[in-house]
């Protein structure tokens, strides 16, 4: 059972019932329209710091082995073009390029003033994040998954021993072996009363839409001020704190910008762990309770989906996951 239907949540019960479990997925309202919907969506790839460094760079490859499973996944490999104004370039990492501003005003012919340097990060890229996870479920669906969207669940249920049982319900109980806790923040909550901490508060993150002419943005842009990136021929998005500051911000960095236009504000609450890095395995203290909860989700969620699947499945213990365990706070 998964409990949660957002990006992480939808990924675990693909790829456990592609492995041939027998998966139950439940949300409290519909499929990736909690903290899913207000993400960027940025496949960051090339942030390679923390526990989840070496899941962070497979996350291209595991996004092209999802589109070969997943025929129609809305996914843009646009690159990242990266920089910071009055600061020295830094090394590139892996999956990196350090280019001049002549090259950077090629991967984004707008600039008014192109950078004295950039990072550009040709395999990086974006995707809608309500139909990855669309088409996650689909798949899920596919090879048996039961969804049951609009049904919050109370409560972890337990038997005398100790060992999960299930989940209750409005609608009364659901009988399961190993319960997957993917609901972002709310984990915590579910968890409490089974006596496990999880160190995961919700972290604001204010997206903005913008409508604007097509063809401004042609790559996933990151500066100082915005991360922004072009959605659709009339339309940008972007992860930045003030909305006023962010048009203007846009105004100063693109020519052609003049009519860009403020269309909404969302704040969604984002989980964040204690330390920033995912939270995902089983707990040794309450048998068949797995976790499944992270900041990243988007670049994260298609590789950690495979690996929880191989755990749960196989009786595997992925070593790619051995950093994120709860047990390191």
């Amino acid at each position: 059972m998964v409990v949660g239907a957002g990006v992480v949540g939808a990924s675990v019960a693909y790829h456990a019932a592609r492995a041939g479990a027998a998966v139950t997925l439940l949300d409290a309202g519909r499929p990736g329209e909690g903290v899913t919907v207000n993400s960027f969506a940025w496949i960051a790839s090339s942030v390679h710091s923390g526990s989840a460094a070496e899941l962070r760079a497979t996350a291209t490859d595991e996004y092209r082995r999802l589109e070969a499973e997943l025929p129609g996944l809305p996914v843009t490999w646009s690159g990242s073009l990266s920089w910071r104004t009055g600061e020295d370039a830094p090394e590139a990492k892996p999956g990196q390029k350090i280019v001049d501003g002549a090259a950077a005003a090629t991967f984004e012919p707008n600039l008014r003033q192109p950078p004295e340097w950039a990072i550009w990060a040709p395999d990086e890229g974006a995707v809608d994040p309500v139909g990855v996870t669309e088409r996650l479920i689909a798949g899920a669906r596919e090879h048996g998954t039961q969804v049951h969207p609009d049904v919050p669940v109370t409560a972890i249920r337990r038997d005398a021993a100790g060992r999960i049982v299930g989940v209750e319900m409005a609608a009364g109980p659901l009988d399961g072996a190993t319960v997957v806790l993917a609901a972002g923040a709310a984990t915590a909550t579910l968890a409490a009363p089974l006596g496990v901490r999880v160190p995961v508060d919700p972290s604001p993150a204010t997206l903005f839409r913008f409508r604007a002419p097509a063809g401004l943005v042609r790559t996933v842009v990151n500066t100082e001020n915005f991360d922004l990136r072009q959605v659709a021929p009339d339309r940008l998005i972007a992860a930045a704190d003030e909305p006023e500051r962010t048009l203007s911000a846009i105004r100063s960095t693109f020519r052609g910008s003049e009519s860009v236009e403020l269309l909404s504000a969302r704040v969604g609450p984002r989980p964040m762990p204690a330390d920033g890095e995912p939270i995902v395995g089983p707990v040794a203290d309450t048998p068949g309770l797995y976790l499944a909860v992270m900041h990243a989700a988007i670049t994260l969620a298609p590789g950690v989906g495979r690996l929880i699947a191989k755990e749960l499945v196989d009786g595997t213990d992925e070593p790619a996951l051995a950093d994120c365990r709860l047990d390191r706070f």
